[in-house]
């Protein structure tokens, strides 16, 4: 047998090598390719966004006022999208779930019927609500503060009214908002100062507040300059359009009441709360309001009320009332803020300043003992205290994780959580560069965990409404009540297990409590998966497109799957739509559909697109 040589040696050993780098290079793509989640809809994804790959700006969607861009298309091989119809004119300022025929079927003790009540499934709209003919985008933020388009609201009777309280004048073509108010005819500026002249509300102690009965919410929108951001409430206007004024403005204010429900806010919110003749009658029902507001306020938080009944001695005669029911009313108050432990810190000419204890569990536990009685609660948010120390910064670590109270949030995933979402919003600017700018002054985030989308994107010029979902994982409203920042509990859908012997066992999308027009950006950060199976996402979007403003833009962040069948949808409302990359690459499966809603008005009995 002849021996081999040495060629054939090397030939062999040649063709190992590449045997095992071959196999080397099969394993390494196979391991990457697993770990990259390819294969969940990253081929299809890959096509929509090739094209953006290099790009830092969307190319094809435009921000600018009464233009829209062009269509993305969606593959050849999907279905036409379902179109949607506008709604008749009347629906301009169709608020679902505070609609006044509806309302005027429930009782009217303890305000019943200006709390929610929804339309059944087989009531609401699948059209699409129309802005009023003439709508033009709002003046950016300062400006919007004093001026609003009247074609935006055109309602003229507060200006009847309230001319002599410096609520709103008419001006040619705009609304001009003074700054006064029923109990600040001279402007709000010099009222907060009168206010700060007892809290301390320049030094950073108070952040949040609470505006019961807004009006126009001058209060609140006065509030912002010196640092602190107001929640403002007042129910579906007896008086014509006050909260739609408020948000026209770019002020926070949603539509609410204080009922018989409680407030959709957690414990320990809010570092003041305020009613300027807001009409509620603080003494009644065994002073159920006054706690809600003991609720919602920290441990030191501030009361303040102004107008009747206090100082009545003084006021009677100009308030044109009987002195002997103010007398009455005023010491009810009283008595109850005793209870609640509540410190009276000043009552000059017709407003009153009560601070809440800083020990409110010491001061419930003397209370109980002497057989007062207080609201139970099963929740541990309702009865946790934190000392009444002052809470952090927008960065530092919050009470409630620092303590533990939110399960599976550590000090080091918050860290996280923040510095993710920097990195996210840091994307978004270069998707869309007006981010900054003023444009967008009111921002949902509709389903906002910590807040740290709000933290991140936080500007002078905006203001995030942060929505927590009621079915999240984790409750952590409180967490972003202790950053400074503002926001809500909202069911995006409701398990119905029976309404007034209707069908139940179902599930039903849910409006927010808000008119039409409401937003000028909404952020929705996985919001489809999490009511995956639970949800109509079609109503969902329906509602984003009633409550976001013509031009307006949307940020959808979710998995590529879930963002390919939210686009079809609305590729049939009159949506602009492109899909981008995650910032980490074309290989991540969560990506970012970016959608803006064309600008398109009523006409009459039709509608116009322009």
């Amino acid at each position: 047998m002849a021996k081999p040589s040495s060629a054939d040696g090397r030939t062999r050993s040649t063709v190992q090598i590449f045997i095992v780098v071959g196999l080397c290079c099969f394993f390494y793509i196979l391991g990457a390719w697993q770990r990259s989640g390819f294969g969940k809809g990253d081929s299809i994804a890959l096509q929509i966004t090739k094209s953006n790959t290099e790009c830092e700006i969307v190319p094809n969607l435009s921000f600018d006022s009464h233009h829209s861009g062009e269509v993305s298309k969606l593959d050849e091989a999907d279905s036409k999208p379902k179109v949607f119809q506008p709604c008749k004119a009347k629906y301009t300022d169709y608020t679902p779930c505070q609609d006044q025929r509806r309302a005027m079927t429930f009782p009217r003790e303890n305000m019943i019927y200006r709390e929610r009540h929804c339309p059944r499934e087989e009531e609401k709209l699948h059209c699409l609500i129309p802005a009023p003919k003439g709508y033009v985008t709002p003046f950016p933020w300062p400006k919007s503060r004093d001026y609003v388009p009247y074609a935006n609201a055109p309602y003229k009777s507060l200006t009847v009214e309230k001319a002599i309280q410096n609520w709103i004048q008419y001006e040619g073509n705009v609304f001009r908002f003074p700054g006064g108010g029923t109990q600040f005819p001279q402007g709000a500026d010099k009222y907060i100062d009168q206010l700060a002249s007892v809290i301390p509300i320049a030094n950073g102690t108070v952040r949040t507040a609470l505006d019961t009965g807004c009006g126009v919410a001058s209060w609140g929108a006065y509030l912002w300059s010196r640092n602190v951001i107001a929640m403002s409430f007042a129910p579906r206007d007896s008086h014509e359009a006050q909260v739609q004024f408020a948000l026209e403005r770019g002020v926070p204010a949603v539509i609410g009441v204080l009922g018989t429900i409680k407030l959709p806010y957690p414990s320990r919110a809010f570092d003041m709360a305020h009613c300027s003749r807001c009409l509620i009658p603080w003494g009644a029902n065994g002073g159920i309001y006054m706690m809600e507001v003991d609720r919602v306020l920290r441990p030191g938080g501030y009361w303040v009320l102004s107008g009747p009944p206090i100082n009545y001695r003084v006021n009677y005669k100009a308030w044109q009332r009987p002195k002997e029911d103010l007398e009455d009313e005023q010491n009810k108050i009283e008595e109850i803020a005793k209870k609640l432990c509540w410190v009276k810190r000043s009552e000059r000419a017709e407003i009153a300043v009560w601070q809440k204890t800083m020990d409110s569990e010491s001061c419930r536990r003397k209370q109980e003992d002497a057989g007062v009685n207080f609201c139970e609660s099963s929740d541990a948010d309702d009865v946790q205290e934190n000392g009444g120390l002052r809470y952090p910064k927008l960065y530092a670590i919050p009470p409630r994780i620092a303590s533990g109270l939110v399960p599976g949030v550590s000090s080091e995933t918050y860290q996280d959580d923040n510095q993710k979402w920097k990195k996210h919003v840091n994307a978004y600017k270069k998707i869309n560069r007006l981010l900054d700018t003023g444009r967008y002054r009111n921002i949902m985030d509709m389903n906002a965990g910590l807040g740290s989308f709000a933290a991140a994107i936080q500007s002078p010029k905006l203001w995030v409404m942060n929505v927590v979902p009621t079915t999240a994982e984790k409750s952590t409203l409180g967490v972003i009540y202790e950053r400074g920042l503002i926001g809500i509990y909202h069911d995006w859908y409701r398990f119905l297990a029976s309404f007034s012997g209707y069908i139940y066992g179902i599930f039903s999308c849910e409006a927010f409590s808000t008119y039409p027009r409401t937003y000028d950006l909404i952020h929705a950060n996985g919001l489809f998966s999490l009511y995956k199976d639970k949800c109509n996402a079609e109503d969902i979007l329906l509602e984003m497109d009633r409550i976001l403003r013509p031009e307006g833009a949307v940020i959808f962040r979710d998995e590529v799957d879930t963002l390919i069948k939210v686009k079809k949808i609305v590729a049939g409302m009159r949506w602009d739509t492109k899909m981008v990359d995650h910032e980490d690459g074309p290989l991540v499966p969560e990506k970012i559909l970016i959608a803006v809603k064309q600008y398109w008005v009523v006409d009459g009995n039709s509608t116009s697109t322009q």
